[in-house]
């Protein structure tokens, strides 16, 4: 299992993308601001995301 990084941006949940904000020991914090449809989605701006949960996009 690849473990995300500061920076990156990472995919999970049916398509939904964000920017990795903090690394934790299970999991990630996503913002998903980052995405051109962002504000059609009524998500909110950050979440938590497990590391067995997504799948890194880009380093």
């Amino acid at each position: 299992m690849d473990i995300a990084k500061v920076g990156n941006v990472v995919e999970f949940h049916e398509g939904l993308r964000g920017r990795v904000e903090k690394v934790n020991e299970n999991s990630v914090i996503v913002d998903l601001t980052i995405m051109d449809n962002f504000e059609q989605l009524e998500q909110p701006e950050k979440t938590v995301i497990n590391h067995k949960r997504y799948k890194i996009i880009n380093d």
